[in-house]
């Protein structure tokens, strides 16, 4: 659905506060865009700046109800400055979206132990101590509340170059399905998405992404990121409130069949 046509729906999100990471554009900045649209009042955050001032301001000016706070995703002090700044504004936490994340590509005879921890430390360290922090404001309200974590379809198939990669976010989907087991009694949900490929800035540098993936995807398209914002609202949503521990694959088909992007 289109983003201008989510001001014609109920807002299903009114009164809910919402942390999302790694969203100055692309997939994040669109979950922030339509949680805005729908009633949100929203905590961006992005490791730029200005990418963090510039979206912020995109959506005060479309909907209003955006705050931001730039810094590594990865890094304790900006997760907990995150988590008290969206309480410390909007009176609460109902909603954390580990969204941030960095792909370092690299052949497996070859990669780098700094490049290794990089990944770990950022997607795996700033998705489970995101998720932690929120978890406890969620349990001191005791109004329950959503986390979502990012995985891949690189967590489900094997893809060249990307071995550290892919394994953190398998480590994402296990994350979401133990948390489980400790989140559950203070009726907090936890999930995760697996976006396949998607069209955003970063992957339109590629001048033959879309093709290749139009080529190889079931669907006869990649994702754009409105198709992942919309599955990532439902997961955090009152109407998915006995969802949890879930991983949910969003590629038009692509793990089904899993031919390369490489032609091999």
């Amino acid at each position: 659905m289109p983003v201008e046509k989510l001001n014609q729906l109920s807002k299903e999100f009114e009164g809910q506060v919402s942390i999302v990471t790694g969203a100055g554009k692309g997939i994040g900045f669109e979950i922030c865009n339509q949680l805005a649209a729908n009633g949100a009042r929203v905590l961006l955050n992005d490791i730029d700046a200005e990418l963090t001032e510039s979206a912020v301001k995109k959506i005060n000016q479309q909907y209003g109800g955006c705050s931001g706070v730039a810094g590594d995703a990865s890094d304790l002090s900006i997760i907990q400055k995150m988590v008290d700044e969206a309480t410390r504004q909007f009176g609460q936490v109902n909603i954390a979206i580990a969204n941030a994340g960095i792909t370092l590509y690299g052949d497996f005879f070859e990669y780098a132990a700094d490049a290794f921890f990089k990944v770990l430390h950022t997607n795996l360290g700033g998705s489970f101590f995101l998720a932690q922090a929120a978890a406890k404001q969620m349990k001191q309200q005791k109004t329950g509340g959503s986390i979502l974590l990012m995985s891949s379809v690189t967590g489900h198939q094997a893809h060249k170059n990307l071995a550290a990669y892919g394994m953190t976010k398998a480590a994402l989907e296990m994350l979401a399905k133990n948390l489980v087991l400790e989140l559950s009694p203070h009726h907090i949900t936890i999930n995760a998405i697996a976006p396949g490929a998607t069209i955003t800035e970063r992957t339109i540098e590629d001048q033959h992404f879309e093709k290749t993936w139009s080529k190889i995807t079931p669907m006869g398209r990649p994702a754009n990121p409105s198709d992942i914002a919309q599955a990532a609202l439902f997961l955090v949503s009152k109407r998915a409130t006995h969802i949890t521990g879930q991983s949910l694959v969003i590629d038009g088909g692509w793990t089904s069949v899993s031919p390369s992007p490489y032609g091999e």
